[in-house]
Order: C-alpha cells, then sequence, then structure tokens
C-alpha cells in the first residue's frame, strides 16, 4: 500500500492502463459526486466483496473515499487480503478534476 496524491492519481487513470477505481464511501454520499469508472464498495462491505468484484490482485488499484481516512483502512485492508499496487490517493473532498454528479 502506498500514499500517492491526487494529482499522480489522475494520470495513472488518464494512462489508459487498466486500473480499479475504488470508491470506500456509503451509498447515500454520491450526491457528493464521483470519479468516473469507480467501482462503489463501502468500506463495512468491503472485507465480503473484494475477491469477488476486484478478481485481479496483481492490477493497480486507486482507492479514495470523502477525506482520506476509509481510503487508508481500505487500503490497508486490501494490501493485507494479498492485492499487490494497491494507491490510497485520499479523499474526493479535495478531488481537483470533474466528477460525475
Amino acid at each position: 500500500m502506498r500514499k500517492i496524491t491526487q494529482v499522480e492519481a489522475k494520470k495513472i487513470m488518464d494512462s489508459g492502463n487498466d486500473v480499479y477505481i475504488l470508491d470506500v464511501r456509503e451509498p447515500d454520499e454520491l450526491y457528493e459526486g464521483y470519479i468516473e469508472n469507480s467501482v462503489l464498495i463501502p468500506l463495512d462491505e468491503l472485507k465480503n466483496r473484494a475477491e469477488s468484484e476486484l478478481t485481479d490482485k496483481q492490477k493497480t488499484l486507486l482507492v479514495y473515499c470523502r477525506s482520506g481516512k476509509r481510503s487508508r483502512e481500505a487500503a490497508e485492508l486490501l494490501d493485507d487480503m494479498g492485492y499487490k499496487d494497491v494507491l490510497d490517493f485520499g479523499g474526493i473532498l479535495d478531488w481537483p478534476f470533474d466528477l460525475i454528479i
């Protein structure tokens, strides 16, 4: 697990590489907007859903939440579950790029 900046995350998203973008907020937080192509798996459901929905443990996995606390917890959990390239880029509150509203 590694912490990266949001600019670094955006560059990875725009690179054309196949990555997972994981939103670990609750469904009722989506009204604030979300990042295009992200998958919503709330933090409290991650342990039970990750392996069935994020099937390739070698694929780069970009993790975010609202403020950065849950993304850090999720990234640590995913790292413990054997995901090889987990990148935490913090909270959507600080995201300077476009969102889907």
